[in-house]
């Protein structure tokens, strides 16, 4: 298996994150990205460098004007008089601006959904990268490989069109799903990180062509709160083309497996042509952020059965926080994703040989 990983990716490091009422450190770290190198070099993945890519790439989902405010919020920043050490949101406009104020902290309002999303001198090299990283994957598999491991830092998937949350600046798995419509006329993304996508679901829900699915725990008490149930189904062209299956916070490998079920039962019956997985490691029982309790036998339970559909796959880095089981839970899930890859690929040609078909076959 080819995983692609950027440098860059290690530049991001705000200092400090809001949770709960309480000043902490940072919890999404630069530490995090050498664990997960390490694990997928324990799974035998073959490293390869993340391509950069135009920037058309990224605004093929995400507004010009936020793309600009990601790239150059942080020297505006710099210049406003008492500022802090990194670039955070103040105020928000839940309600509908009177007026577009361009001060760095109108914009950073309109564009930072919540304390987890601070800026900082580097912040743009490794969420550029992050998502570059995303793309190189999707493009090892749409020129043909059968999977691709995207380890991407930041994460992706609370991210919408023009807002950053949860740690999220721009949606690498949806833009891994977007650059897959290239080839395919219809594309499915699973999400099995412990939260809701919240920012891929509405990049995608007035959309057909892409399917939205995503495990996690119930939103009723768990982030992001406000999105995630069951009951959002997608609108106008995308109505039932969204499917959300909230569990019990810290839900075991059984639970978490017959979510799992129903949604690879979903994804069967879509008929995609390629699928983006939003891996996030973040359901372990030892996750800091406590919202699951799976087993790192129950990831490559998860891994399996996702792999036994057969279809040209990009997984994309999501959550997963330190412990010392991160390396571990990410190794365990990448070698039992491609053994079972390779067990579904022999027994489609066992199929064949009994068909006796000897002309080639539809992929």
């Amino acid at each position: 298996m080819k995983a692609v990983f950027a440098a860059a990716q290690l530049a991001h490091a705000p200092r400090h994150f809001l949770a709960q009422g309480n000043i902490v450190q940072y919890p999404e770290t630069p530490e995090r990205v050498r664990r997960l190198l390490e694990g997928a070099r324990q799974a035998g993945a073959d490293i390869h460098a993340a391509r950069r890519f135009e920037s058309d790439r990224l605004l093929a989902l995400h507004s010009g004007r936020y793309v600009y405010f990601l790239e150059n919020g942080f020297e505006a920043w710099q210049h406003l008089a008492g500022n802090g050490s990194d670039l955070m949101v103040s105020l928000r406009p839940l309600e509908k601006p009177n007026f577009q104020s361009e001060h760095i902290m109108a914009r950073a309002g309109r564009y930072l959904m919540d304390f987890s999303c601070a800026l900082t001198e580097q912040s743009w090299k490794s969420i550029q990268a992050s998502a570059w990283t995303a793309l190189t994957a999707a493009d090892f598999v749409i020129k043909g490989d059968a999977v691709a491991y995207a380890l991407c830092r930041p994460p992706g998937h609370h991210a919408y069109a023009e807002r950053a949350s949860g740690f999220c600046y721009l949606n690498n798995a949806g833009l891994a799903a977007q650059a897959l419509r290239k080839v395919h006329e219809r594309v499915a993304i699973l999400d099995i990180d412990v939260h809701h996508g919240n920012g891929t679901q509405a990049l995608f829900y007035n959309r057909s062509d892409v399917l939205t699915v995503s495990i996690h725990a119930d939103p009723a008490e768990f982030y992001p709160y406000y999105w995630g149930s069951a009951a959002e189904h997608g609108e106008g062209p995308g109505t039932g083309f969204n499917l959300n299956i909230p569990v019990p916070v810290r839900s075991g490998d059984d639970v978490w497996m017959a979510g799992l079920e129903k949604a690879l039962a979903r994804i069967v019956a879509f008929k995609p042509g390629a699928l983006v997985i939003a891996l996030g490691l973040d359901a372990h029982e030892a996750d800091p952020l406590k919202g699951g309790a799976v087993t790192q036998g129950g990831f490559a339970n998860f891994a399996a059965a996702i792999a036994a559909l057969g279809l040209p796959a990009v997984i994309v880095q999501e959550g997963g926080y330190l412990t010392d089981h991160l390396s571990d839970n990410l190794a365990m899930f990448l070698s039992a994703y491609e053994g079972a890859q390779e067990t579904t690929t022999a027994e489609a040609v066992d199929l064949t040989d009994v068909a006796g078909a000897s002309e080639p076959q539809p992929g």
